[in-house]
């Protein structure tokens, strides 16, 4: 599915070289916006997207153009995604509902099967939730569940992050996939479909199975400071799921959050579970039937209304209202604080991905674009392989995984309109998995659990950089092998 307009490529302003010149110093001073100065993603792209245009000989007024009608297509379409997705998440989580997730599943679990439990209860939190959001509301339930059942928090947490992770690069309704399904015009739902299917594998892999590993070379114990006094009282009872999100107004976790776990009443499992499903089963529903139903059918045409992204997490947010919301007991008032407390968080989000579109709108209208595609077609160097590098390349450099996919699909974009459907679908979950590589001290992500784990710089390189980077090449993998079949 086309989520935004994408013009077609111009021709080029100069010459082959100066176009490759321009991009090269664009995408560079980008990086040294970022890293060196230290300046925000959205002013760093906006000011590398006038200078590529200014470089490749284009009108300043063409420019400028150019890098708003990207930025306005892109929020445009992609922004309200993004917000319906940051309301659902926030009432999954102020609600309890998250909770009544991670009862349940870590509840059945018997500690050989806890980390395979943290690693689904993982990837379930991540379907909905940003990657910051999940961890803040998943940190309390890795401290308890390591404490109760003796393992360090390194078999129980690295499980639980590589679902929220993979989830994050891989899955939309998350910005990174949504914006590079966006750039390339990808069909939504088969990109969907191939990413959950090669993302169960990943979080396998990069989760319970890493973890085990791990967990050798670093014995992290959950430090009793972190366990609040209900949670002591709730282990001591012997119940393994309670428990009081701590503040991180940052992630966007509030007081509303922070006080779900105490929440006398939470929705079913059941409820729970089919609710947080909802969006992916009719997006899903609608990439089949477009395949498998012709074009008059009615249940075809019913389902193109339900499974298009934006109905689809609509009504999500609409049953989640009733589900969640009153089924956990929140008055009108509750609900209503939770929806608009959810969208402050995502403003910088919304940004940086409007930023991203202008600087890939500008590299197509100068007419880079076209001198890519040649290259890349004439250089023999796989599509894929390409857009992994470039998203490798940029993450490395500016340690924001949003702002690697934003930048490589931009750059990528040219070459997607000659590929196959399901080809241009694994071209943005390549990109995706290159956009986690090797996190380190240039990403915020890589502090956040440092501090959460009480870890050292080496402990957090040897376990949670380590655990991206095998994302990022299992990803790779199955990506490239399930091209070797579309």
């Amino acid at each position: 599915m086309n989520l935004f307009a994408v013009s077609t490529a111009l021709t080029p302003h100069a010459g082959t070289l100066q176009l490759v010149a321009a991009a090269v110093v664009g995408i560079a001073l980008i990086v040294v916006l970022i890293t060196w100065l230290k300046l925000n993603p959205f002013l760093s792209l906006t000011i590398g997207s006038l200078a590529v245009g200014a470089m490749a000989n284009m009108p300043m007024a063409d420019v400028v153009t150019s890098f708003s009608n990207g930025v306005g297509s892109t929020v445009a379409s992609v922004g309200v995604l993004i917000a319906l997705g940051a309301m659902f998440g926030r009432l999954l989580a102020d609600s309890g509902a998250a909770d009544q997730i991670v009862d349940t599943l870590v509840g059945k679990a018997g500690t050989r099967m806890l980390p395979w439990a943290m690693g689904l209860v993982g990837a379930l939190i991540g379907l909905p939730m940003f990657f910051e959001i999940g961890l803040v509301l998943l940190m309390p339930v890795i401290m308890l569940v390591s404490v109760r059942s003796g393992l360090s928090l390194v078999r129980v947490g690295i499980p639980a992050l590589a679902g929220l992770s993979a989830m994050h690069g891989l899955v939309p309704p998350h910005p990174g996939p949504l914006v590079a399904i966006g750039a390339l015009k990808a069909d939504l739902g088969i990109t969907l479909i191939i990413g959950v299917l090669i993302a169960i594998p990943v979080v396998v892999i990069s989760g319970p199975l890493f973890a085990k590993v791990a967990g050798r070379w670093v014995n992290v114990a959950a430090p009793q400071l972190v366990i609040t006094e209900r949670e002591k009282q709730l282990l001591a009872a012997g119940h393994g799921g309670g428990h009081a999100t701590p503040t991180a107004p940052a992630a966007g976790a509030g007081k509303n959050a922070a006080s779900a776990g105490a929440r006398a009443r939470q929705p079913r499992f059941s409820v729970t579970l089919a609710t947080v499903l909802l969006p992916v089963v009719l997006m899903m529903a609608k990439a089949i039937a477009d395949i498998v139903s012709s074009a008059n059918s009615p249940v075809r045409v019913v389902l193109d209304f339900l499974g298009n992204p934006l109905i689809a997490l609509l009504l999500a947010v609409l049953v989640a209202v009733v589900t969640f919301g009153r089924g956990s007991g929140m008055d009108r008032r509750a609900i209503a604080s939770s929806l608009e407390q959810s969208l402050p968080p995502i403003a910088g989000i919304l940004l940086i991905v409007g930023a991203g579109g202008g600087f890939k709108q500008t590299l197509i209208d100068t007419g880079i674009g076209t001198v890519i595609t040649n290259f890349a077609a004439s250089s023999g160097i796989s599509v894929l392989f390409l857009g992994w590098l470039v998203a490798v390349l940029i993450r490395l450099a500016t340690g924001s995984a949003t702002v690697a996919t934003v930048t490589a699909a931009g750059v990528l974009a040219p070459l997607a309109a000659s590929l196959p459907t399901a080809e241009t679908s694994l071209l943005v979950l390549a990109i995706g998995t290159g956009s986690v590589f090797f996190s380190h001290v240039n990403d915020a992500g890589f502090w956040l659990v440092k501090e959460y784990f009480r870890m050292d710089i080496v402990q957090t390189i040897k376990t949670w950089s380590l655990m991206e980077t095998l994302i990022s090449v299992v990803g790779l993998v199955l990506v490239l092998a399930v091209g070797m079949f579309v």
